[in-house]
């Protein structure tokens, strides 16, 4: 259960019309017109608050003629307050979902056939495309100077700006003459 979900439920049960037909529910099924009639409230009022519990998953329904009857959602009602509580936001998803959207709309942006465009001013855009470059790079091995500026120059003309900027960002370390990809 996500912690979306769960506060549906907390939601939907924090109405005092709500709980009671909840708690008429746990008598058995019933249709909009007996839960109007036995909680005094108008069939109208009664569909509000059902349509409220379904969306939260607390109520079930099911057509029967002309009735729609309801029961409750054993499943969800029996889970335990410490389970609700400990749910994971589902919110971590979305970020990760925008965040990778957004690295592949600046890869696209600034990457033609393998080459880089230009190197972007901002710098969230540049670390992206830096590294995009480092997956040429094998972590751990290590490479000359010439080396790695034969592997960056057909990315890009200015290999030396691209090669400080990475030592820079932390994404190679330099000892000397010899390279190394960090991450």
């Amino acid at each position: 259960m996500t912690q979306e979900n769960a506060l549906k439920i907390f939601k939907s049960l924090s109405d005092m019309s709500r709980l009671r037909i909840v708690r008429s529910l746990t008598q058995g099924e019933m249709y909009t017109e007996l839960l109007a009639e036995r909680l005094d409230l108008t069939p109208s009022t009664v569909s509000f608050h059902m349509k409220k519990l379904e969306e939260a998953g607390l109520v079930v329904s099911r057509k029967e003629q002309y009735y729609t009857v309801y029961s409750l959602n054993r499943d969800v009602l029996e889970r335990s307050l410490f389970e609700m509580a400990s749910s994971e936001p589902e919110q971590i998803d979305e970020q990760q979902k925008r965040e990778e959207e957004y690295r592949k709309k600046v890869i696209d942006s600034f990457f033609e056939y393998g080459k880089l465009r230009s190197i972007p001013v901002q710098r969230k855009k540049k670390q992206i495309c830096y590294e995009v470059i480092a997956e040429h790079f094998v972590p751990g091995k290590v490479y000359s100077e010439k080396e790695l500026d034969d592997i960056i120059a057909p990315i890009h003309e200015d290999y030396c700006t691209i090669r400080r900027d990475m030592i820079s960002e932390g994404i190679l370390r330099r000892d000397g003459n010899e390279y190394v990809r960090i991450k």
